[in-house]
């Protein structure tokens, strides 16, 4: 079993921790629509990714 050699000190502890910490969800706007979309992912309601119809969306009354 590993065991360590010495005390980790609360400093080194909450150092290695800082990055564990949520970040919020980001979001871009779409340049043609103005919908919000997640960067890097499709459009849902509009189905368009980079500027190309990749999904066609059923209309929704």
């Amino acid at each position: 079993m590993a065991v360590p050699k010495s005390k980790i000190t609360r400093s080194k502890r909450n150092m290695r921790r800082a990055h564990d910490a949520l970040k919020g969800e980001a979001y871009v706007e779409d340049k043609t629509t103005g919908e919000l979309h997640r960067p890097h992912h499709i459009d849902l309601k509009t189905g368009m990714y980079r500027g190309r119809q990749v999904m066609k969306v059923k209309e929704r009354f």
